[in-house]
């Protein structure tokens, strides 16, 4: 593109925001968008003679007004819209580093938004200058660009310094459908730099700081990493700054090392000896699981020809010894709980074979799951979450696995045992199935699935008073996703209150006006935080 094609973009904007020809003329917007203005907001469409009446004042004041007054000031930071589900940070850069170069990204992936900042405005206008006469596709898709009402993106990570970048990143793992351990991430981020301490926290989901032994090598996994796949298809790495400098470890663990001090594991040891185990080291079935060190064969790299997520490995393949497929769950109402729910909530993590209510202990139930990975992602994402006014515990049972024996009757009048290894409503019953589902910690919005299409907001409030449940506050539906059933969200005011309404409602039979089955409404926690 020549010089005057993107650089004389002043003449060029003012005209083009009087053509009818820009995107604002034709694109319809959300209400209140402040990123995409259009010489017909606020007008009476109406077709009353009042109506043009009024619409003739209106063009009158319009001609009286300057310009300006109908466009986004000149801005660093440019907003895009109309991104496909799949757009990952690279795709991104890769489509708009041909007008300079690239500050910061914030991804918007709930609204199919982004927000690119580049490092001068004279880049930002180039950008926005070339979408108006060429479409500018981003992997693959086109895409709409305006100049954004902010003059920087704030940073979540740091100060509002936009330089401000260090040597700690803050890693979120998203759909982690296996383990994520300090292993695991040293292998895929010493690659791409020395890597000096990992802390992992699974305070919401399973997040991590990394620590590099500079900028650079920060800067170079944030580019190569941000937005690609640990495993084929899931544990997917989101990457921004993080506040600290330096982390501080006290143990080398699974959760968190030092690779800079090994004594750490040994003081640990030593600080053990003084009191002698009461069996031993460690059982004699004892193993862990260690990834293959591969190099990685497919990092991303934003400048490639084909810059769509990448799979760091393909699923684990290391030897795992687990500690055991059965969870022990404590802290259920036992007024409110019975084998259907907790199976509602815990098919969300893995496939449940069997559910038990301990009648020594009423408000305790033992769960065995389909194998030792769903476990671990079930314990991770539901241990201390309120639900019924109680806070439920989860930890791996000894038992091996769950012996049928006599049943009792629950205080709903349904059996205290229940098999589900047939059930048509587990999720992870082949590899393609599970690939489907999205591991997520509980939230206050679910999505909701496979319900009739002439289901209302009214009937789901009708069916939440039905289940003493308490009522939504807000019901969205998603269009286009099916001619044959509707989908959407409903948020709650707190997450307990979602919580509830997943056990209660998942696999809720809902009445087919259109023939004899019923459709079976399916829920999950949603990666919304509001609908």
């Amino acid at each position: 593109m020549s010089a005057p094609d993107c650089l004389d973009s002043a003449e060029f904007l003012d005209d083009y925001y009087d053509s009818s020809q820009h995107p604002t003329k034709r694109l319809k917007v959300n209400d209140g968008d402040s990123d995409f203005d259009s010489d017909e907001e606020g007008r009476n469409v109406g077709g009353s003679d009042a109506g043009d009446h009024d619409r003739d004042q209106d063009r009158d004041r319009d001609r009286d007004r300057p310009r300006s007054q109908y466009k986004t000031a000149p801005s660093p930071v440019v907003h895009v819209r109309a991104l496909c589900d799949s757009v990952i940070e690279a795709d991104l850069v890769k489509g708009v580093d041909r007008f300079g170069l690239v500050s910061y990204v914030m991804m918007l992936p709930n609204k199919r938004q982004a927000l690119v900042e580049f490092q001068d405005l004279q880049s930002a206008q180039k950008c926005v200058a070339y979408s108006k006469r060429r479409i500018v596709t981003i992997a693959g898709h086109p895409a709409f660009f305006n100049f954004s009402t902010s003059q920087r993106i704030t940073r979540p990570g740091g100060p509002e310094d936009p330089k401000h970048i260090n040597n700690v990143l803050f890693l979120s793992i998203q759909n982690p459908l296996y383990p994520i351990t300090t292993d695991v991430l040293y292998t895929v981020c010493n690659a791409c730099g020395p890597v000096l301490r990992i802390v992992i926290f699974k305070k919401n989901g399973i997040q991590a700081l990394v620590e590099f032994d500079s900028v650079q090598s920060a800067q170079k996994a944030k580019a190569s990493l941000n937005g690609a796949d640990i495993y084929s298809g899931c544990c997917t790495l989101k990457i921004e700054y993080a506040k600290p400098t330096r982390l501080n470890i006290f143990k080398n663990d699974s959760e968190s090392w030092d690779y800079t001090n090994p004594d750490l594991t040994a003081r640990d040891e030593r600080r053990r000896q003084g009191q002698p185990a009461l069996l031993g080291d460690h059982p004699s079935t004892y193993g862990g699981f260690q990834p293959n060190p591969l190099a990685l064969p497919h990092r991303m790299d934003s400048r490639a020809s084909n810059s769509r997520p990448v799979h760091l490995y393909s699923a684990p393949d290391y030897e795992f010894v687990p500690q055991g497929k059965v969870i022990m769950i404590y802290g259920l109402n036992p007024h409110k709980m019975n084998c259907e729910k907790v199976f509602n909530l815990l098919c969300l993590y893995g496939n449940v074979e069997k559910v038990k209510f301990m009648k020594s202990m009423p408000d305790a139930a033992m769960v065995e799951m389909g194998d030792e990975f769903s476990v671990d992602r079930a314990i991770t994402h539901l241990n201390c979450v309120e639900m019924f006014e109680k806070r439920i515990n989860l930890c791996v049972s000894k038992q091996a696995s769950i012996v049928p024996s006599q049943s009792y009757e629950l205080a709903d009048g349904t059996d205290s045992y229940k098999e589900f290894t047939n059930s048509r409503n587990n999720r992870f019953t082949n590899p393609g199935q599970a690939a489907k589902n999205r591991i997520q910690p509980p939230s206050n919005v679910l999505h909701f699935f496979n319900a009739p299409l002439c289901v209302t907001e009214e009937y789901f409030q009708e069916v939440c008073e039905e289940c003493d449940l308490r009522p939504f506050k807000t019901f969205k539906t998603f269009t286009g996703k099916s001619d044959r059933s509707l989908s959407g969200v409903l948020e709650w005011e707190a997450k307990n209150e979602a919580v509830e309404a997943l056990t209660v409602l998942n696999h809720y039979q809902m009445k087919n006006t259109n023939g004899p089955y019923p459709y079976t409404l399916k829920l999950c926690f949603s990666t919304m935080s509001h609908a």
